[in-house]
């Protein structure tokens, strides 16, 4: 697992951020879902079927994030399965993974119902008994939100239509389609309805590519002067920044932090040159994901280069 994979699963993981991650998506904002509401459980998923030669095959997925949330609203109590899948590159057959993900939660159930009823053996009729499933039974729903972390716009599909070719259009009613649920930071247009950090995270990967944008965003915006030190690890190895972390400080203030950094670049650029300052940048950010523990070849990946010359910069 990549350090991205394993940091962003450890970040949404968090109940206070997935249920305002799910609330901006899911209502707009409004406070719903609650986090003391939210209980996590298994991102296993296994399914068994019969295989053509009729010997029972299991198929396993692991999802990143998966979570049971109980919400009132309206004057009413519902239930509903809702998973995070993390995506720090684009995924150009992102409908497909989601899909085969809801559909197993959903087998899931019906062979858990299945089990049940055939351990009490309280179905009524011939149909109920094959079926495994009663009239009266009920499945649980399944959200799946794909949350994307790059900095680049999002040119994958968005829904499984989006992936076949010409299709005779008379067809079309009779294939059913699937629509992902993506939140992509580029194409966020109001940040107001997050109540947590992930709203510091987002607005930054959606200006990372626009130094005078970030600049902007950093100084306009008051919440930047007190961010957690989780959200600033994420930005750091999401968005591509170096904000220095003091390791006594749970809090930081990345207004002041990133004046820090541009005023360091401009005295690297003189003295170096911008590639020397580029690969001395690298270098610091290389010797903090090793402190955290992350791999020689998940720091290539995050610095931009190649292990060898990583190893040596560790070793050194």
């Amino acid at each position: 697992m990549s350090a991205k994979d394993s940091m962003a699963k450890e970040y949404f993981a968090d109940n206070a951020r997935f249920a305002d991650l799910c609330n901006n998506i899911l209502y707009g904002g409004r406070e719903v879902i609650l986090p003391e509401n939210l209980k996590e459980r298994d991102t296993t998923e296994v399914l068994t079927a019969l295989g053509l030669d009729k010997k029972t095959i299991a198929v396993q997925k692991l999802r990143d994030i998966f979570k049971n949330a109980s919400i009132k609203y309206t004057g009413k109590s519902y239930v509903v399965l809702i998973g995070v899948e993390n995506q720090s590159d684009i995924h150009y057959s992102i409908p497909v993974k989601n899909m085969f993900y809801d559909v197993m939660a959903y087998g899931n159930q019906v062979k858990e119902t299945a089990k049940k009823h055939r351990k009490e053996k309280d179905t009524a009729t011939s149909d109920e008994f094959l079926s495994g499933f009663t009239k009266e039974d009920k499945l649980i729903p399944v959200i799946t939100i794909t949350v994307y972390l790059g900095t680049k716009e999002w040119d994958g599909p968005r829904k499984l239509s989006d992936m076949f070719g010409d299709v005779d259009e008379e067809l079309l009613p009779f294939i059913p389609d699937y629509r992902i649920n993506l939140l992509a930071p580029r194409e966020i247009t109001d940040f107001t309805g997050f109540r947590t950090s992930i709203r510091q995270l987002f607005e930054v990967l959606q200006n990372a590519y626009d130094k005078e944008k970030m600049q902007e965003v950093l100084q306009n915006d008051e919440k930047f002067s007190n961010v957690d030190r989780e959200t600033v690890e994420a930005i750091n190895l999401f968005a591509g920044t170096d904000i220095d972390i003091d390791e006594k400080e749970e809090v930081i203030d990345m207004c002041k932090a990133w004046e820090e950094q541009k005023n360091e670049g401009r005295e690297l650029g003189r003295e170096e040159g911008r590639e020397e300052g580029r690969i001395r940048q690298a270098k610091i950010t290389a010797l903090k994901l090793q402190k955290k523990g992350h791999s020689i070849e998940d720091i290539a990946e995050c610095v931009d280069f190649d292990e060898e010359t990583v190893k040596k910069w560790l070793v050194s």
